[in-house]
Order: structure tokens, then sequence, then C-alpha cells
């Protein structure tokens, strides 16, 4: 599974990884799949393609650079080759003084890589890192209608915490999932 390279080149390098399509023809495609935290501000464009292709709520700049700049090493990125194919942007922070919670703000993963563990190897990166600083619990709003987002993160043991009616800006409602680490 893993392809073995001792000679890693970035310095927040996470994983690298050698999958295959999920596809049922008899080409299996293997790719070569690097998890990468998020390094800089030439990374933004990739992630802002990536996200404005998948989510619903159109996010501006400052959005991005709020959560990028102040919790960087909660940012991952999935990248084949040079291509982001994956993006995680999250936060942590105190919650009502006495709750550290971590919050998953934007998940993406391009279209023709889905449904090979991407995603789901995104979130538990962030979470991994959101739990080695002290988080107590994580939260984030998915769409109603969003049935693969709530099996990615019901698989990683979030529950239906909460319906938020006419959450989104198209008028559509989500659910707020939680995950109790303590």
């Amino acid at each position: 599974m893993a392809s073995e390279k001792s000679n890693i080149t970035l310095e927040n390098q996470v994983d690298n990884l050698t999958i295959q399509s999920n596809d049922d023809s008899s080409n299996k495609e293997s790719i070569s799949l690097t998890y990468a935290r998020y390094e800089s501000e030439l990374q933004m464009p990739d992630i802002v393609e990536l996200i404005t292709k998948d989510l619903s709520e159109p996010y501006s700049i400052y959005t991005y650079r709020y959560f990028l700049h102040n919790w960087p090493r909660l940012a991952y990125l999935a990248m084949v080759d040079s291509k982001c194919v994956g993006a995680v942007v999250s936060k942590l922070d105190m919650h009502k003084k006495t709750i550290r919670r971590g919050y998953i703000a934007m998940l993406a993963v391009e279209k023709d890589y889905r449904k090979r563990g991407i995603g789901s190897k995104l979130v538990s990166l962030t979470i991994e890192q959101m739990i080695k600083e002290g988080c107590d619990e994580v939260v984030l709003e998915t769409e109603l209608s969003n049935k693969p987002a709530l099996a990615l993160y019901e698989n990683l043991g979030f529950v239906r915490d909460k319906r938020l009616f006419r959450y989104y800006l198209n008028g559509r409602d989500a659910f707020r999932l939680k995950l109790w680490l303590n």
C-alpha cells in the first residue's frame, strides 16, 4: 500500500500512498498520493479552486485566510504529483471558556478521486493534530442532503447533534455533526 520513499523533500509531508481506482474496469489505475500539511499562501489558489467547485457556500478569500493563517497546522492537502486533489481546512479554539473545540470548516475531494478514502484520511489527519493539541470535541456542518459526507463523518464516529433549519444561503438545512473526544 505505501510507496517506500526514503528521500522525503517536503518537511510537512505526512504520508505517501499508492492507491488504485475503485472503478470496475480491467485497467486498474494506480496513483501516487501524498498527504501534506498546508505550508504557504502559494497553495491557497489550489485549495480555493477545489473547494469552490464542491461546497454550496461561497467563501471570500478572507475566510480562507482566516483559517489558513491562524491554524495552518490543521489544514491538509492530498496531492497527486503537483495537483491538489483533496483538502481539509479546520480550526481549534475555546468554546464557552471550558471546551477546546475543533471545527472542520471545509473538506473537498476532486470528483475523479472520490471513493478512495482520501476524505476520511484528510479528516483523520486534522483530528489527530487536534487531539495532540488537547481538543475535547470536533464539530462541523453538512447539508442534510449530502449523503456521502454524512456517511464519511458517521463512519469516523461523528453523530448528528442538531438540525439547523435554512442554515445555508441556498435555503437548505444542515446537520451539525459532533465527535466527542473526551
